[in-house]
């Protein structure tokens, strides 16, 4: 395929003298340029809209108006367009509003052909490396989308390999506490549409999800002995048991991906008055998802079979929420607990508990449609 030629750069000559304007006309054609003349101000306007530039040359005292108004018209509308400014007066302070306003460069009256020359070729070619910035940085900007688009699609691909890691873990741990299987799922599902509820950010929500999911890891610390005796514990063996609250924090700390989830893994078991274990927070000193999760894991465990008792009902559940609240629960996600209808902690244990499907609570916590305040 042939190249086509560069098409030779197009000037507007604005100017109300007619000899003075003819005669930039001409040098400027002699050059090789595609010069367009217009009588003053007005004139030059309408040309602009019919057709694109290159360069304009305007003188500054024109009979229908200031070459300066021009010069805003056309700064405010094609700011990369090359404005010279062409005046007979001699004032210094006329050359330095022009460009103040934006102007390129100015010529003075009368001039020699050869300045006009090299002030259109240094404008022309200003235009041009301004053009070339403008592309450079365009496909720059691309470039650095397209390379953000692949960063974040593979962090999002490293956060699901790790979360499938997590669902592995948590199977491993129901294996070793058959007593509560399933239980890390349903309270994860639970805490996450609670925490959307409550208006938690997306972001946050995903650090809360792996928390609640991973609450009870310090359990994998505990002896079988304690963590598998059918009978009530010992007061030796409770304070044991109370440990898995800090074991899980030291196993889980030291990963960058879970240093937050590991704070709720360390404060589950903290009630909202102060309480609760291993350290008696109260209150605000309890991280927010700790405090949600502890909701939902109450809602877990009386609607759950367990060998001493059987399974009790949603609305039990609730009742039992509302009567701790202020002082097990925080009271703000009591509220917000009491609002969500029991269809919906039904819907969720279904589809957790089905056998028909795979269930992902990461997953959860990305795509679920559940209900925000």
């Amino acid at each position: 395929m042939i190249a086509r030629p560069p098409r030779p750069a197009r000037i507007l000559v604005v100017d109300d003298e007619s000899h003075v304007r003819a005669m930039i006309g001409a040098t400027l054609e002699r050059q090789g340029y595609d010069v367009q003349l217009a009588a003053g101000g007005r004139d030059a306007l309408e040309t602009l809209e019919r057709n694109s530039f290159d360069l304009v040359l305007t003188d500054i005292v024109m009979a229908d108006g200031n070459g300066i108004a021009l010069l805003d018209r056309i700064r405010s509308q094609q700011p990369h367009l090359p404005v010279v400014m062409v005046t007979a007066i001699h004032d210094i302070s006329v050359a330095i509003d022009s460009m103040r306003h934006g102007a390129y460069d100015y010529l003075l009256k009368p001039f020699e052909r050869e300045l006009l020359v090299a002030t259109v070729l240094r404008a022309l070619d200003h235009r041009q490396a301004l053009q070339e910035s403008h592309k450079y940085q365009q496909n720059l900007e691309h470039v650095v989308q397209a390379r953000t688009d692949l960063l974040r699609q593979a962090v999002e691909d490293l956060e699901h390999s790790y979360d499938i890691t997590l669902e592995a873990l948590g199977d491993a741990l129901d294996l070793k506490d058959s007593e509560t299987e399933g239980h890390s799922k349903r309270v994860t599902a639970y805490t996450i549409a609670l925490a959307r509820a409550m208006g938690i950010t997306p972001s946050q929500i995903k650090v809360i999800a792996r928390g609640a999911f991973l609450h009870d890891i310090g359990k994998m610390a505990i002896p079988d002995e304690i963590l598998r005796k059918p009978g009530p514990l010992t007061p030796e063996e409770q304070e044991i048991m109370r440990e898995h609250c800090t074991r899980g924090y030291h196993i889980l700390r030291k990963i960058p991906f879970l240093s937050e989830a590991a704070e709720i893994v360390c404060t589950h078991q903290e009630h909202y008055d102060g309480s609760g274990y291993p350290n008696g927070l109260r209150g605000s000193e309890i991280p927010i998802g700790a405090r949600i999760f502890c909701v939902a894991d109450t809602l877990d465990a009386i609607t759950s079979d367990r060998p001493y008792r059987k399974a009790r009902s949603f609305d039990a559940a609730r009742q039992e929420v509302l009567r701790c609240s202020g002082s097990q629960f925080d009271p703000s996600v009591v509220e917000v607990f009491l609002k969500i209808p029991n269809e919906l902690w039904t819907e969720l244990r279904s589809e957790i508990t089905g056998q028909h499907k795979r269930f992902s609570t990461f997953e959860l916590a990305q795509t679920s449609q559940l209900p925000s305040r």
